[in-house]
């Protein structure tokens, strides 16, 4: 199948079952296989002009615009939404049985009583972070890490920086987990972080291990637990 890939857990898991696409996005990190924009912006003409057998897109990940416009040129869209790791599992197995692959799910548990509550940032300047009904926050429930905004009406939402600090004290934050995207979170955010939300345990950990779906599922939850080990017991 020439299969365009527009989400980055997909091009992880069909290259993982030896299935290379035709393009996928920049943000995929793979340099071999050619780009066709971002997920938020992809280049249409050029993904039409591939004459793809099937155009997968995520809704948590991709512009509901741009897969009309591709189902309206004519091309076959998978339109995958996956907001769990239950959602992941199911649309996994869905991807795989598409494509012809076999997928080994994770038999990952959905929630674990929580031993510790996590602040999560995913943005900054305005600070954004993730409410419950995300994978992130699904992924972190299955170890044990309850997340800080888990009531919140957005998915993805804001906090001032000057209701940070309260905020996290009020909600009995331990700990501040920084993914490397899809902000750049790096060392030298932390001093920034600590100030922010008064918490000085503050860990960097890999937004792909907290935001990939798919093959990465299980060995992500393995390594995040190990981040975790001290506080989850």
């Amino acid at each position: 199948m020439r299969i365009v890939s527009l989400v980055p857990s997909v091009t992880e898991s069909l290259l993982a079952w030896g299935i290379e696409p035709v393009a996928c996005t920049r943000f995929c990190e793979q340099p071999q296989l050619r780009h066709v924009g971002g997920t938020k912006d992809p280049d249409i003409t050029a993904i039409v002009g591939l004459s793809p057998d099937m155009v997968v897109v995520d809704r948590e990940e991709n512009r509901r615009d741009d897969a009309v416009e591709l189902a309206r040129r004519g091309l076959r869209v998978a339109d995958l939404h996956v907001t769990s790791l239950a959602s992941a599992e199911a649309e996994t197995r869905r991807l795989a049985e598409l494509v012809g692959a076999k997928f080994d799910p994770s038999r990952a548990t959905t929630c674990t009583p929580p031993r510790v509550r996590a602040f999560v940032p995913i943005w900054r300047r305005p600070w954004m972070t993730i409410n419950a009904a995300t994978y992130g926050a699904s992924l972190l429930a299955s170890i044990g890490v309850a997340v800080s905004h888990g009531d919140a009406s957005s998915p993805y939402p804001t906090v001032s920086s000057g209701e940070l600090a309260r905020l996290c004290e009020e909600r009995g934050v331990g700990v501040v987990l920084l993914p490397t995207e899809p902000y750049a979170f790096a060392d030298r955010h932390v001093p920034e972080v600590v100030s922010a939300t008064g918490i000085n345990d503050v860990r960097i950990i890999d937004g792909r291990d907290l935001f990939w779906w798919g093959v990465r599922t299980k060995g992500a939850r393995e390594r995040l637990t190990g981040v975790l080990a001290d506080l989850l017991g």
